[in-house]
């Protein structure tokens, strides 16, 4: 393995993750991410929910154009796995529907996509055992769920283990824990504060890439390969509303989470891989981390 591989995943959702049901992200934000991402000469995977996929496969099409990889991100953004925290309205599939809803999402992203996806990841990645062994089952080789700011064990990618997902075990699925600063002497319950998105645009990349040198660094100390992956959304290289009405009712997301989202997001995005190229990273997708793993 490369001394730094780099997975830039973007969940291909609604607009403000579960809290609108617009797609302005996927059809105005997509765009500029291939024209950045081709510019930099740098690949990702695209995680589309099944929804996303089937209402706009020309966006899917694009970006398997463009060479990226398209994934799959659960049927509507649903909590498909453990939630880690309490979120008013949110509550996630019994681990018995599991398996049927990833396979119709899987049947949704393949319809658009021509073929069948085979890297996930868990909407706000909250994983669990179920998962896992329904995407093995489907024949997925890579999920990138793992919440490294929660759990805090698993610094690399790992094969999981059936009967729990957050051990190392006999699954053919390569799990692939998202980046968090572990140097954080954490003050929150739930370890958020190693959780670093979306500092890039709440403040800026440099900031962020202080943080994924302490990782480097913490990683490389323990004489361990450095794999970074990322989430970020297509919408928040869109300008976002801070209030939101729609049905019967008006939604008012939280500040940090639509700050500074569009010119200043692509902005700062096009100076994080830039330094990402200065320490010599090399950029690739969730499959292919899978396939050069081991």
């Amino acid at each position: 393995m490369h001394n730094l591989t780099v997975v830039f995943g973007f969940d291909m959702e609604t607009d403000i993750g579960s809290w609108s049901p617009y797609y302005a992200g996927v059809t105005q934000g997509t765009p500029k991410l291939l024209d950045l991402l081709d510019r930099q000469q740098a690949t990702a995977t695209f995680f589309f929910t099944g929804d996303a996929a089937r209402l706009h496969p020309e966006v899917v099409q694009s970006i398997a154009r463009a060479g990226h990889e398209v994934g799959c991100h659960s049927l509507y953004h649903e909590t498909v796995g453990d939630p880690l925290f309490e979120i008013p309205g949110v509550k996630p599939l019994l681990p018995e529907e599991v398996p049927f809803r990833l396979r119709v999402a899987t049947e949704w992203v393949t319809e658009s996509l021509g073929e069948q996806p085979v890297s996930f990841r868990c909407p706000r990645l909250w994983g669990s055992t179920a998962v896992v062994n329904a995407l093995d089952d489907l024949g997925y080789v890579a999920d990138a769920s793992y919440p490294l700011y929660f759990y805090g064990e698993q610094l690399v990618p790992y094969h999981p283990s059936a009967e729990d997902w957050t051990k190392p075990g006999d699954l053919r699925l390569l799990e692939i824990p998202n980046f968090a600063d572990m140097t954080v002497d954490s003050t929150d319950e739930y370890h958020r504060d190693r959780d670093q998105w979306p500092l890039f645009r709440n403040k800026s990349a440099r900031d962020l890439m202080r943080h994924i040198d302490n990782f480097i660094g913490y990683v490389s100390e323990r004489r361990l390969p450095v794999a970074l992956c990322f989430y970020f959304h297509p919408w928040e290289f869109v300008p976002m509303p801070a209030k939101l009405h729609y049905g019967e009712g008006a939604v008012e997301p939280d500040y940090f989470l639509i700050e500074n989202c569009g010119d200043y997001a692509l902005e700062q995005f096009a100076a994080l891989v830039a330094m990402l190229k200065e320490r010599s990273a090399t950029f690739t997708t969730a499959k292919q981390l899978a396939a050069d793993w081991d």
